[in-house]
């Protein structure tokens, strides 16, 4: 399909020869490598940002605007590290996390966008997708889990879904994070080492580690039948974490016209006075023991 709804030819739908503007999509050769962020500099700047997220969060509810930012990239790309920091200030019954398993066997029978359309946001929510319906053209397409014909008709009714859900007043933002193999594989083995990390290494992780061209072949191709002007993909070189998380923060604020609305200075009133209240016995309570 085209940007404009129109039906495109079978040779401008080819799959095999992707063509893509490396330039405006960030190809892992346009990369450059910059000096690691100061931590203190990089602290300093999530702060503020996350203060500014608060604002975003204030206006999506009073305004009733419905938000849905996806996240995709390979693994260990630090997807979740930046989902969690623009989760971490906000209320969580406005700005929530999906991040949808294995699909079930009565779910591998449904129309495949359905277990995301129940899960889109209502008026004053944003949806951050921790992976997404693009599961279909990265890991499915790669590991085999669905047919040909099914990996084509995704490609073909994708554009189209996702502009029935810009007319219906979403703002739909993708980001791909690019990683290199370098740097991918220094986070597999960090994640190896580390006790606290070891489960977010899965045996499918390792599989795609072997199969990292075939990914990019696959990343490509989505880029080329998905990258629509009503919802375009960015990428995010995210070899370094922390300016990754700055970034995508940064550019996702931007591309949202939100206002500040923070509520005005609120003062407490006295408290109380709790005359007539017995406090029960101590002794009557089961309390966690203080081992520090």
């Amino acid at each position: 399909m085209s940007d404009d709804g129109t039906q495109e030819s079978a040779t401008q739908q080819r799959i095999d020869h992707p063509v893509l503007s490396r330039q405006r999509l960030g190809g892992d050769e346009a990369r450059q490598r910059k000096p690691k962020l100061p931590k203190k500099l990089y602290e300093g700047e999530l702060a503020r940002l996350q203060i500014e997220l608060v604002k975003l969060q204030e206006w999506i509810k009073a305004e009733g605007v419905k938000v849905v930012v996806v996240f995709e990239g390979r693994d260990a790309a630090g997807k979740g590290g930046v989902i969690k920091r623009i989760a971490e200030p906000l209320n969580p019954r406005i700005c929530r996390i999906e991040a949808l398993g294995t699909p079930t066997d009565r779910e591998k029978t449904q129309w495949w966008f359905q277990r995301y359309v129940a899960r889109l946001p209502a008026a004053g929510e944003m949806v951050l997708f921790d992976r997404s319906w693009y599961n279909r053209a990265l890991v499915e397409r790669v590991m085999g889990f669905c047919t040909e014909d099914q990996y084509r008709e995704f490609l073909r009714t994708c554009p189209e879904f996702e502009r029935m859900l810009v007319r219906a007043g979403i703002i739909l933002i993708k980001y791909w994070f690019s990683v290199s193999d370098e740097e991918q594989e220094r986070r597999f083995q960090n994640r190896m080492e580390t006790p606290t990390k070891r489960w977010k290494l899965s045996p499918m992780d390792l599989e795609s580690r072997a199969r990292w061209s075939e990914y990019s072949i696959a990343k490509d191709v989505m880029f080329n039948h998905t990258d629509i002007k009503q919802a375009p993909w960015y990428v995010v070189n995210a070899d370094d974490k922390r300016r990754a998380r700055l970034n995508t923060i940064t550019h996702l604020l931007s591309l949202i016209p939100y206002e500040d609305l923070t509520p005005g200075q609120i003062e407490l009133p006295p408290r109380q006075s709790d005359i007539g209240y017995i406090r029960p016995p101590l002794s009557e309570q089961t309390f966690v023991p203080e081992e520090y």
